[in-house]
């Protein structure tokens, strides 16, 4: 292991003002209504995000909104009930089970699912104490497969 090379810098960076490009098109109604509709169309706050970027010219919405996405969703009531970073980790825990329903033997997967779960759990924990979840919400594995099948 090679510790005297550093890390690469292969990310995108932000843009380095804060305040709006002047090249955008698009009044702050018209993007909050953008975001209203693919709400409702299905997909999730960083998915919006990526359409607005790619598809209408927006970089960034906090800059010209002064709220973030989810801010805007939270407004209209069109807010996920479950948080969409702990979503795909619940996802991925599902079709890992499913893989391991297949693939008993796979102790690799057993030990991923074991630190997938916990994971879980410690996030859980962090949305209940801000309140973006029910004090009572628990994960569990049967729960997690109905939810997912659900979102589908």
């Amino acid at each position: 292991m090679n510790k005297k090379r550093k890390k690469g810098k292969s990310h995108s960076t932000r843009p380095a003002r804060p305040s709006p490009p002047g090249w955008i098109v698009y009044s702050q109604e018209e993007i909050e209504l953008l975001v209203e509709e693919l709400a409702k169309k299905g997909y999730g706050p960083s998915m919006i995000g990526i359409i607005l970027r790619d598809q209408f010219g927006i970089p960034l919405v906090k800059p010209i909104l002064g709220k973030k996405i989810t801010d805007i969703l939270r407004e209209k009531g069109l807010e996920p009930e479950i948080p969409e970073d702990l979503m795909a980790l619940i996802r991925k825990a599902v079709n890992l089970r499913r893989h391991l329903d297949e693939h008993p033997k796979d102790l690799h997967a057993k030990k991923g699912l074991l630190d997938l779960e916990s994971k879980i759990r410690r996030l859980t924990k962090y949305y209940k104490r801000i309140g973006k979840l029910p004090k009572d919400w628990e994960y569990s594995p049967e729960k997690a497969k109905l939810l997912v099948a659900g979102m589908k």
